[in-house]
């Protein structure tokens, strides 16, 4: 590792922390950290784990209680929950894998009687299944809505949060999509089949366009460099993978995204798509999911 990378990585951190977090203005047009503190920081933060996983604080700026989506690495949260001076009583899990619901024994210990959701028996501490769609849970002011997303994992849940009605402080929708929808990609069939991933795909397409879509994993480069072998001439996918270079060179998330960037340049998002069909040599979405699919398990990305 490069002293030059090192450094880098070193001041990122030292932003963070005295950002209380790293913020993304998903994709939009750069703007100042005061600028995107003021409009972001009181409903979502990014939290980095692991080598390229993200967990989410998610705060209501009336009441100050905050939910935690995928707290794998706990003491990273604690610092966090400390830092904003919020109340923490929900964890929100998208799936069992450890990555994402392998902390959340250790965070009970250090903050016990916490609200455990998640749509699956083998997820650790589990205290309220989520069994439906449109489940409601409630986080202060705001109400959380469950999308069951089966196909990743058999209890994959994403969690969608409508836009807010406070017009002093407006926020936009949000969805927490764990390992089904990443942007530009949709995570590995590893108990589910195509058409439950299609089904996913149509649920997540169905919000607003202007959703934003908060998801599991530091994928985005190596998506999109996929996406621009399946669609070559669709300059969504150039212009969106030449901003994630820059995101990423800069140590900075690629993510948010949303629903409405999403549907032009995530090919498993545009499996009804002629040019998409034609790529796979298929003329329906389903059986074009299980080719994009199996072709991405198998590609190799270019370094360039």
């Amino acid at each position: 590792m490069s002293f030059a990378y090192s450094f880098a990585r070193s001041l990122q951190h030292l932003t963070r922390r005295l950002s209380n977090g790293w913020l993304s203005s998903a994709g939009l047009a750069p703007e100042s950290l005061e600028i995107l503190l003021k409009r972001t920081m009181a409903d979502v933060r990014i939290l980095e784990a692991f080598s390229d996983n993200y967990m989410y604080l998610v705060i209501c700026p009336k009441t100050k209680e905050a939910a935690v989506v995928d707290p794998a690495e706990p003491q990273k949260v604690i610092s966090a929950v400390e830092s904003a001076q919020v109340k923490l009583t929900t964890v929100l899990t998208t799936h069992h894998h450890s990555d994402h619901a392998g902390g959340n024994e250790q965070l009970l210990l250090m903050r016990p009687n916490l609200r455990v959701y998640g749509g699956d028996a083998r997820i650790k501490k589990l205290t309220h299944k989520v069994d439906r769609d449109d489940m409601k849970i409630t986080i202060g002011s705001f109400t959380v809505q469950t999308l069951l997303t089966p196909c990743h994992t058999s209890g994959h849940v994403c969690y969608f949060i409508p836009a807010g009605s406070d017009s002093s402080n407006p926020r936009p929708p949000v969805v927490f999509t764990g390992d089904t929808l990443f942007t530009s990609g949709c995570g590995k069939f590893f108990e589910g089949t195509a058409q439950q991933m299609q089904a996913a795909m149509d649920k997540l397409a169905a919000l607003p366009p202007e959703t934003r879509v908060y998801n599991g994993h530091e994928y985005t480069v190596s998506n999109l460099k996929f996406a621009l072998h399946v669609e070559p001439g669709n300059k969504a996918v150039s212009d969106k993978l030449s901003w994630a270079r820059s995101q990423r060179e800069k140590f900075q998330p690629t993510i948010p995204s949303t629903i409405g960037e999403e549907l032009t340049y995530n090919p498993f998002m545009r499996t009804r798509e002629p040019d998409v069909q034609a790529h796979t040599n298929q003329t329906d979405p389903v059986s074009t999911m299980a080719a994009l699919r199996l072709e991405k398990d198998n590609f190799k990305v270019p370094r360039l």
